[in-house]
């Protein structure tokens, strides 16, 4: 009985705009916080992939989709063969926007009504009746702000709502996404048709067997509503392969990918069953050099990604940092984005894509690479050593299956609870090995420990003085990886 609404249209039309207005953000940011707002520019063709989020207006919710903007090459794109990678990145964008239309119960048609019937809307508008999509679609006039077109008859706006009606899709719904005008007609629409889908579901669905009925509603209680999933935000620089990754793991070309850097913009997160566990991954944007960002024409937008990849690494639980395996060498960039997962306390694992590119042998496998690469990254953040390495391919597919394994068993040493008499046993075992030091004269004694939370693990030590010297906090931290294996993440002291 999911109630799905899609916003389509031509580019530059608004329905990121509409996106961002209809989405339900408390929900969002209550149970699957990984799902934030589209990007909006004022640059056409800014949105490129299928983004999904938990959409609310007035009392009534539902799942919400933004989709890439349609045109008439787009749409010729998606019916030719050509190889070249401008058309294979449109058809795949395509692609995405045909899937959500297929999927919607209903298809929010958005148009610039200050324009008008353009031949892109005229195009979509025949590309949604050959869909069969003719009975689920509603005409959408955007960027009305304010009423005084209302008052003329004989103004651009009132004559482009009557020739729109030659669509065949009934009269249009005048809105200001932006400023959030004329959106009661959109909710009274909607709630109609997600009532009338939820009586003709509970008709067919009718059961008289009432106790059929309860055991199936107590099976279903608490699971699918309250259940939360791994969080997993796939993070790193443009053109290593976070995209593909995605994909390789869902087994499907749930977002786009391509040799082009910078290809995503919006952080896309998808959720799915991973062996009995709700999993949700977010693919994100490539994260550059500020300097490198400042010299492109469409900075604005490129900012705009990186902010949301850092929002998708700051909500997860889980960041995986993707690597190129075959630079050998981790960049200084990458050493950035260890140390702003660490500072977000998030736990970290990194993957080493691209190991089908490096010539391995008996004397040199991939284990000596991660080798390489964990002591790479442990000379410069010593807090992440024994950090998990995972060597794999994206092209091949070899080492994919122990991605998620790594994840799930991060988040669970990340999440997890020590009792207290357990570090109070540990603490006496340090202080035996290494005497405290002298701290203004006075010799520290370490009284007792206890855990204030987890995610990340965060401990308080009761002492005779206020603070220790930093390499004996260092030798403590140190010892307290080595006894709980929490690698790869903060341990805050």
């Amino acid at each position: 009985s999911n109630f799905t609404v899609s916003i389509l249209g031509p580019p530059n039309a608004g329905k990121s705009t509409l996106f961002n207005r209809l989405q339900c953000k408390e929900r969002n940011r209550a149970k699957h916080t990984s799902k934030g707002n589209a990007i909006v520019s004022s640059i056409a063709g800014t949105t490129r992939d299928r983004r999904e989020c938990w959409g609310r207006i007035g009392g009534t919710e539902f799942t919400l989709m933004d989709t890439a903007g349609i045109d008439g090459d787009r749409i010729q794109a998606l019916a030719g063969k050509s190889k070249s990678e401008k058309h294979a990145l449109e058809r795949a964008m395509m692609e995405q926007t045909l899937e959500a239309a297929k999927k919607s119960d209903l298809v929010l048609l958005l148009w610039d009504a200050r324009i008008g019937v353009s031949q892109d809307l005229l195009i979509t508008a025949r590309w949604l009746r050959k869909l069969g999509k003719h009975s689920n679609v509603s005409l959408i006039a955007n960027k009305l702000e304010g009423d005084s077109w209302a008052h003329d008859e004989d103004s651009i706006v009132m004559e482009n709502l009557r020739d729109v009606l030659r669509l065949g899709l009934g009269n249009a719904i005048p809105i200001s996404a932006l400023q959030g005008d004329g959106l009661a007609d959109i909710a009274i629409l909607i709630e109609k048709l997600k009532t009338e889908k939820e009586a003709k579901y509970n008709q067919e669905n009718y059961s008289t067997d009432t106790t059929t009925a309860n055991e199936i509603s107590e099976n279903n209680s608490g699971k699918d509503g309250d259940q939360k999933p791994l969080q997993i935000a796939i993070i790193g620089r443009q053109n290593v392969g976070k995209s593909t990754l995605v994909n390789r793991l869902l087994k499907s070309d749930r977002v786009l990918t391509g040799s082009t850097p910078g290809l995503t913009r919006d952080a896309i997160a998808v959720e799915w069953d991973w062996d009995g566990q709700l999993v949700q991954l977010v693919d994100t944007a490539g994260i550059r050099k500020l300097t490198k960002r400042m010299q492109m024409d469409d900075d604005s937008i490129e900012d705009q990604s990186v902010a949301d990849a850092l929002r998708a690494m700051k909500v997860a639980e889980v960041a995986v940092l993707v690597l190129d395996a075959k630079e050998l060498f981790i960049q200084r960039q990458e050493l950035a984005i260890c140390n702003a997962v660490l500072n977000e306390g998030r736990a970290l694992v990194i993957a080493a894509n691209k190991m089908d590119l490096i010539e391995m042998s008996s004397t040199y496998t991939s284990r000596d690479f991660a080798n390489s690469v964990r002591e790479q990254i442990e000379s410069r953040i010593p807090i992440l050593r024994n950090i998990p390495i995972v060597p794999m391919s994206c092209i091949s597919g070899k080492g994919i299956e122990h991605v998620l394994p790594a994840a799930l068993d991060a988040r669970n040493r990340w999440a997890r609870t020590i009792s207290t008499g357990l570090l109070n046993r540990w603490l006496a075992e340090v202080v035996t090995g290494l005497q405290p030091p002298y701290v203004a004269g006075v010799r520290a004694k370490l009284k007792y420990i206890i855990q204030t939370k987890g995610r990340p693990p965060t401990f308080i030590i009761f002492s005779n003085v206020k603070s220790f010297p930093e390499p004996y906090l260092r030798y403590l931290t140190r010892q307290f990886q080595d006894s709980f294996e929490l690698y790869g993440m903060p341990v805050r002291l």
